[in-house]
Formats: C-alpha cells, structure tokens, sequence
C-alpha cells in the first residue's frame, strides 16, 4: 500500500486568504526584531563613546541609523520578493553586523588622539569603510534576492559555477606573491588600493555545483559495500568525489597555505554528502581523510622550506605559544591574554585594549571584542550566530525538494564551520587560520560573500514556508522556477 506523506495542516500551509495574512504578518515580527538589534547597536556605541570620551556626542546614534536605514531597505526588499522568508534572519545578521561595525568605529577612536576624538567624523576611518561595504552588501543580497526568484532555478548553472568556484579558489595560488600573499597565506588579489578575496565568493558557487551533483548521485552514493562495526561502508568506487575535494583542498593546503580554507572546503562538501546519503560512513571517512592529510602536512612541513613549512609553523605556534611569546607566537599569546583579561563580564565597550592585538580588525576581532564584553557577552555572539544556523537547517528540512534542501543545509553548515575555524583558532583550539569572523570583520569580500549566502537562505526559506495551495485551490511555486523533478516530489512512504 502506497501512502502519500503529508504534512500536518497548519494556518501557514492551508492556503487561501488566512494563509497568506499569517505568513506575511511574520513581516511585522521582522521589523520589530529589526528595530530591536539597531537600539542594541546604538547602546553599544554610546557606551564606547562614555568610556572613550567620559561623555556621549549628540552624534552616536548616526551609524546606527545609518545601517538602520540600509536594513529597513532590504526588509522592504523581502517584504515584497520573499514574504514568506524567515523573520530571524535578518534581524540576527544586521545584530551582528552592527555590532561589527561599532567595534571598528571603537577602534577608530581609540588610534585618535584624546583631543581629536570627538571630532572624529562619522564616517571615517575602519568604522566608516565597514558602513560602506554594509551598504554594497546589502544592495547585492538584494539584487540576488530580486534576480533569483525560486532557488531551484540556480542549479541549471550548477556546471558554470562549479567551474567558476574552481577558478576562483586557485586563481591567488597562481598569481605573484607582491599581489596575492598577506601574512603567509595566499588568499587574495590586490590591485593598488583595492583587494579582493576570491576564495569568500567561490564557497558559494561550489555548494550549488556540490548540492546539484550529490542530488543526481545520491542513490550512487548511498549504497553499501560492507558492513564494519555497525556502519555500513561505502564501495571504493564511489570514494573518487571524496578523493578529488581532499586532494584539491590539499592543493590549497600546499599553494595557498591556508588550513582554514582548505578545511572550508573539503568539510562542506563531505557535510552536504552527508546529508544527501545519511550515512555516517562518509563523515569517519571524510574525518579520517583531512587529519590524515594534515598530519602528513605537519610531517612533511618541518622540511625547511617546504611546501607544508606555512602550515608546520602555524602548528607549532599552536602546541606552544609561549615558547616565543614575543614573535612567533605574539599573536596568540595576545589574543588569550585579551580573552583572559576581558573574565566574565569583560571591561566594558570601549574600556580595553584592542590596539594592542595584532590585526584586530581581521582575524583576531572575537578577540578584541571579547576582552570588552566577557565571556558572557561573547556567549551570546555564539548564540547570534547558533541562531542563524538553526534557521538556515530549519529551511533546508522544511523545504520540499532536495536541491534546497542540500543547498540550505550546506550554506548553513559552511556558515557554522567558518566561525568554529575562526573561534578555535583564537582560543586555542585548533592552529590559526586566515578566516574572518563573518559580519563582524573588516573587509568587503568576506562581507558581501556573507551576505549573498543569507540572501540564499531567505530565498530557500521562502520557498519552504509558502503555502503549498493558493487562495484558488491549485498548488503554487515560486515564479521563474524550472519544471517539477522527480527529486522534487513529495515523499512516499510504502508500507508493505
């Protein structure tokens, strides 16, 4: 007997006029989520500026208004292209993003002289280029969001993508040191004043190539060759996928010098398998095959002068900081010293010593923040970001084809990995990376990428939560999608 899986009826999934009322009331919820991050962001600021200046300017709320602004214009956005998107997401992105960019202003104050700093201007400065970047962010998460109307559309370029992804991740590895290298790893193009981190973008066009292959391939995939401690193995057929990302991520490892987006990559790929197949099996293989490859680094680095010499210092900083605390491993030891200084409840906005760490606007900015809210305050960061992985998996299970599905729970997964790299690495945990904190860091690339990523969720998630029948009975799709899949049809359960 062949039994249709249906959803149970909800307000949000029985269509006509209520159903729509519902979902796009969630709107409301949004703006007021919205309103609620930029008053956390201005308190923050007027509390950099009483450390900082022992008084509040008439002018602290400036920035924040500013991304307000720029916010509400994407909310207004989604309220007309995706009203059916989740309402957390943009409000939990624009908290974090706010609060980056006060830091960064935090930072411009503090390198001001004492005498300058109230007539600092608004927009100057770190402060100011981050707020600028926000803006070009949020303007192409827009543009994407008004481009790409149904995520299934997307995968007829799955190919193009995939190779553009390619192409991006290799092109610094390729191109002369004076262009591509800073601070040992080869990550980006600078071209006079302007730079360009190519590797943020081509996360994304590789999970749509990874997301629309493991769609097509996942019956390949799943099936077992034999049984070993309960697990069931995949055949060694199948494992050349696996092999060619791990040895591509090496390639990364060995050119570009960079754990961090070596890890990125071969990890996404092996979570999206994962979750395509549900097989544990692919997860001990994937974990096996990168600490491996890393281990064989490690050896092979201490090798002066090696391919793997980057990487074999990276690690040996991170078995002994303090065995040169003052060079080599200044960085670290200055970023544990920030953490251990900032206790529970940190010194206060505006009441530490950021300055003294090491690109404190880049990767070690968790740091620098956490000296200045505490262990408590930094927690709650964690749980910002928890938040928009949770929602971004929330999607990826409500939606209701496979590609979406893949592609939601890969963008999250990514999202949630990028900040484990970067978090590990400043507490110790695992060696340092090259990443940045997403939305909290300088730079535009990480930025915009960043945000393209949310832009996709929203779509995914606005495919999920819309009602499958409208007010005239007949089931509806997003406009501009392509024609029904097989692998988009409602599941069967058969019952023998």
């Amino acid at each position: 007997m062949t039994v249709a899986a249906t959803p149970a009826p909800s307000p949000a999934t029985t269509g006509g006029e209520s159903g729509v009322r519902l979902a796009r009331s969630r709107r409301n919820a949004e703006l007021s989520l919205l309103l609620l991050a930029m008053v956390l962001v201005a308190a923050y600021m007027a509390t950099v500026e009483a450390n900082l200046l022992d008084t509040v300017t008439p002018d602290f709320w400036m920035p924040a208004a500013a991304l307000g602004a720029v916010f509400l214009g994407l909310h207004l956005v989604i309220r007309f292209l995706a009203p059916f998107a989740d309402p957390a997401l943009l409000p939990a992105v624009a908290l974090l993003n706010g609060l980056g960019v006060g830091f960064l202003r935090r930072i411009d104050l503090g390198e001001a002289a004492p005498v300058d700093r109230e007539d600092l201007a608004t927009f100057a400065g770190i402060g100011g280029r981050q707020l600028a970047w926000t803006l070009a962010s949020v303007i192409l998460a827009a543009g994407l969001l008004a481009i790409m109307r149904d995520h299934r559309s997307v995968s007829r370029y799955a190919y193009t993508l995939g190779l553009a992804g390619i192409v991006l991740v290799m092109l610094p590895a390729v191109l002369p040191r004076s262009i591509s290298e800073i601070n040992g790893a080869k990550l980006w193009i600078r071209v006079g004043g302007f730079s360009l981190q190519p590797g943020e973008f081509a996360k994304l066009a590789l999970l749509v190539f990874f997301a629309y292959y493991l769609v097509r391939k996942r019956e390949v995939l799943s099936l077992a060759s034999r049984r070993f401690l309960g697990i069931d193995f995949p055949r060694g057929r199948d494992l050349g996928p696996v092999v060619v990302v791990w040895l591509i991520s090496l390639l990364v490892l060995v050119f570009e010098k960079d754990l961090g987006t070596s890890l990125l990559y071969f990890g996404m790929f092996v979570v999206t398998l994962y979750i395509a197949t549900e097989r544990v099996s692919w997860l001990l293989i994937g974990l096996l095959l990168f600490f491996g490859g890393a281990y064989l680094a490690y050896v092979l680095g201490s090798t002066v002068g090696g391919p793997f010499a980057n990487f074999y210092l990276r690690a040996e900083i991170w078995l002994d900081p303090f065995a040169d605390p003052t060079d080599k491993g200044y960085q670290l030891v200055q970023g544990l010293l920030a953490l251990g200084t900032g206790g529970l409840f940190g010194a206060g906005p505006g009441g530490g010593q950021p300055d003294i760490l090491p690109e404190v606007q880049n990767d070690f900015i968790f740091a620098g923040i956490g000296e200045e809210i505490g262990l408590f305050g930094l927690s709650a960061l964690l749980v910002v970001y928890l938040l928009i992985v949770e929602r971004g998996l929330r999607a990826a299970l409500a939606v209701r084809d496979s590609f979406g599905k893949l592609l939601a729970g890969g963008l999250a997964f990514t999202l949630g990995l990028q900040v484990f790299v970067i978090v590990g690495g400043i507490s110790k945990l695992i060696p340092l990376t090259g990443q940045t904190t997403p939305f909290l860091s300088a730079g535009g690339s990480s930025l915009m990428a960043n945000w393209l990523l949310i832009a996709v969720l929203l779509r995914v998630s606005d495919g999920a939560r819309r009602p499958v029948t409208g007010g005239s009975g007949k089931a509806s799709r997003p406009a501009g999608g392509p024609p029904e899949q097989l692998h988009g049809a409602p599941t069967e359960v058969i019952k023998p």
